[in-house]
């Protein structure tokens, strides 16, 4: 029997609902075959990750919950600050590891020299500023949303779309979405309608670099 690539799934957001937490898993394994997703979430983060000081809180509780998977081919921390990414390196050796910032960080520069940021902080996560900033016209965050449970609010979503526009009209080639939470909300195809330029969803970029590390094992 064939075997599956193992990828084990780490959300930055707490929640009891299991098909909240398998969300991200599941549509890496509906978009790339061969590949198994084990999703599991870190505890006490509610609002996930939208600050650098929660961001440094949740690099502990990633490694803990790291720990607790078993035969696992790849991680993958699913948020676009990379939270952890190198410890898990570190301590895992051997095993690839990424995230939603650098994976989609990669992919966007592939689109466009004019790169447009766009997530839930004030700031640029990590990957963006360390891999493309000469690229990067500008990061911004919709209009009302500071955490990732106001992208799923419809005021929210209406404000992804606003703010994708405006970006676009400043010249933007390509949008680089810098929170996870965008995927959670399916709402990168409908920026794309809006936008007509490239829009990069970040847990789609994760399963293709997890695609590649399946291949590189075959």
């Amino acid at each position: 029997m064939k075997r599956f690539f193992q990828v084990g799934i780490i959300r930055v957001v707490t929640s009891d609902n299991p098909e909240f937490i398998a969300q991200h898993g599941n549509i890496i394994e509906e978009n790339f075959p061969g590949i198994r997703c084990e999703s599991k979430c870190i505890p006490d983060q509610p609002e996930g990750i939208h600050s650098r000081d929660l961001h440094t809180i949740a690099v502990p509780k990633i490694l803990k919950v790291a720990e607790s998977f078993t035969n696992i081919d790849m991680f993958i921390v699913s948020c676009a600050d990379d939270p952890a990414v190198e410890e898990l390196r570190e301590r895992f050796p051997g095993i690839p590891v990424t995230g939603g910032g650098e994976s989609t960080a990669a992919l966007a520069s592939k689109y466009g020299e004019k790169i447009a940021v766009l997530g839930i902080t004030d700031y640029l996560p990590p990957a963006y500023a360390r891999m493309i900033p000469e690229k990067i016209i500008a990061c911004e965050k919709p209009r009302g949303v500071d955490s990732t449970l106001d992208l799923l609010t419809e005021k929210g979503r209406q404000s992804c779309l606003e703010k994708a526009v405006e970006l676009k009209s400043r010249g933007a080639q390509v949008i680089a979405l810098a929170c996870t939470g965008l995927t959670t909300i399916g709402i990168t195809k409908e920026l794309e309608n809006a936008v007509g330029i490239p829009v990069i969803d970040p847990v789609l970029a994760e399963g293709t670099f997890a695609y590649f590390e399946m291949l590189r094992k075959k």
